[in-house]
């Protein structure tokens, strides 16, 4: 018999004001709210610290990045994570000497740092253009043994990538979570990527039979060269696609629970790892799907 391994995750969603302390103290704000509804691993949306800065080149915003030690955010995430026993995967802006990356360190219920993950793929269009201002990610796709479960963590465009939560269910992930900054296209105010944006990661959360938890952010961002609108749409998808907890494009937090022994029993029995067939997917490691030794 089964026995269950219960553990209740949050996502949380919210807009991002000018001032770094106010939005870290509203950060703060719904993780106390999160826990409080038993929320054991809470999702906070991707550079919370921040408005979103990559709407324009703006060389005076490599100011915005710090190191990861002594970062004072980290810091109090941490103690914060200590007081409530959470984990929180907190998303920054990273300098690394000369480097600049978009990352997330995983901080433990313990108020340990167990890692970090820097972003691997990095978008660059209107209104979103991140490759000014972060490297590629080197960390490579990771997993860590958190207090409650063993989780996954990318990071908003790395998300449209089957091949990041596939390396993630690999290795052990238990559950997949995704920081979020996305909204409107300066380009097309009439288009609303928003459901596309939630099928993708559907998939991931179908395919690897994985909950996938994503946090965005909301509001009106007004920028130099154009503004954008975030459209919030955080979600929880169970571990057959099926969307659990939905938000709008108001504040908000979901929780939700699973039982992970139960849904290890049951991609056991579905077979997709077990039939999985490494060898003919050659392809995948290529940009072009050929190989030169064909």
């Amino acid at each position: 018999m089964t026995v269950a391994r219960t553990v209740t995750v949050a996502a949380t969603q919210f807009a991002c004001g000018p001032e770094t302390a106010g939005n870290v103290d509203r950060a703060e704000r719904v993780v106390r709210a999160a826990a409080a509804r038993g929320a054991q691993i809470i999702l906070l949306p991707e550079l919370f610290e921040t408005p979103y800065f990559c709407k324009d080149q703006n060389v005076d915003l490599f100011e915005l990045a710090q190191p990861v030690e002594d970062h004072p955010t980290v810091a109090r995430m941490q103690q914060l994570a200590r007081d409530l026993k959470v984990v929180l995967p907190v998303s920054i802006f990273e300098r690394a000497n000369n480097a600049h990356y978009n990352s997330v360190v995983v901080i433990d219920a313990d108020g340990e740092q167990l890692g970090l993950y820097r972003k691997s793929h990095i978008p660059d269009g209107p209104g979103y253009q991140e490759k000014f201002y972060f490297s590629p990610g080197d960390t490579g796709f990771k997993i860590w043994e958190t207090a409650y479960a063993a989780i996954g963590v990318a990071i908003c465009w790395d998300q449209w990538f089957p091949e990041c939560a596939r390396a993630m269910a690999l290795q052990g992930a238990e559950l997949l979570f995704y920081p979020t900054a996305i909204g409107s296209e300066p380009t097309d105010g009439d288009y609303d990527s928003s459901e596309h944006w939630r099928r993708v990661m559907q998939g991931h959360a179908a395919a690897n039979m994985l909950p996938v938890i994503a946090a965005n952010r909301i509001g009106f961002e007004q920028g130099q060269s154009c503004a954008l609108s975030f459209y919030g749409r955080s979600f929880i998808a169970g571990p057959r696609g099926e969307i659990v907890a939905s938000a709008n494009d108001q504040e908000a937090i979901l929780t939700q629970s699973f039982d992970l022994a139960r849904l290890r029993r049951d991609r056991a029995g579905w077979g997709l790892f077990r039939d999985r067939r490494p060898d003919l997917y050659t392809a995948l490691m290529t940009l072009d799907g050929q190989s030169w030794s064909d």
